[in-house]
């Protein structure tokens, strides 16, 4: 399932990491980069124990933990603190590859299984040119350039890239999910069955075939959901 999830950031928040990007010390983006992807890893990225990053990652926290699209999308048993990068200059994309099915937060050693990809954009389409992120999967390969504030979450198994930055600086946030449900398929039909229920209820209000289609719901998450 590849979804957009709009206004992760309210304005203020967006505002105050865009500061925190302004001043902050880059770092080579191949620090946090696996084996075959440092090989097409050409970016910058701040180090996950500076004070740029450590601030910045409370607000995209705060920001999905207030989304309840995001929640009901990802179903989330543990997110991979978020990071942050930059594509601007001669360090300007990064080609082909798949993200780790593992990752380990070095401050913690806290595992994650990487079950969703997820992009928060910090910088507005027309501030830069080219940077598309580019999504390869069963759904077909998906140009995704989105405004500031606004993710897109997509399973971690796709092949993705992003173009290169031709004109200005593409700034985003970056970080995986382990979901409670880690098969995309049954994560996919949950969420349909969830907006269904919730389109059903505004419409109608609490009727039999509601509550029914909520305990279908539940029970399906239930069967499928690990903690």
């Amino acid at each position: 399932m590849l979804l957009q999830i709009p206004d992760v950031l309210s304005g203020d928040e967006l505002a105050r990491a865009r500061d925190l990007m302004r001043d902050a010390d880059w770092a080579d983006g191949r620090i946090t980069a696996g084996t075959q992807s440092a090989q097409v890893k050409n970016n910058q990225q701040l180090p996950e124990t500076s004070m740029a990053a450590r601030e910045a990652r409370q607000l995209v926290l705060q920001g999905l933990a207030a989304s309840a699209l995001f929640m009901t999308a990802a179903l989330p048993r543990k997110i991979y603190p978020p990071l942050f990068n930059r594509y601007a200059g001669a360090a300007n994309a990064f080609g082909n590859h798949i993200d780790n099915a593992i990752r380990t937060f070095a401050p913690t050693a806290q595992h994650v299984r990487t079950d969703v990809s997820c992009t928060l954009f910090l910088a507005e389409p027309d501030e830069y040119e080219g940077g598309e992120l580019v999504i390869e999967d069963t759904f077909g390969s998906q140009r995704v350039k989105l405004p500031a504030g606004h993710m897109v979450l997509y399973p971690a198994s796709s092949v993705h890239r992003v173009e290169p930055v031709t004109r200005g600086a593409r700034l985003a946030s970056f970080f995986w999910v382990e979901s409670m449900v880690r098969d995309d398929a049954q994560r996919r039909l949950l969420f349909d069955l969830d907006m269904s229920v919730l389109a059903l209820r505004q419409q109608q209000g609490e009727t039999a075939e509601a509550v029914k289609l909520t305990g279908v719901y539940h029970n399906l998450l239930r069967m499928w959901a690990s903690t």
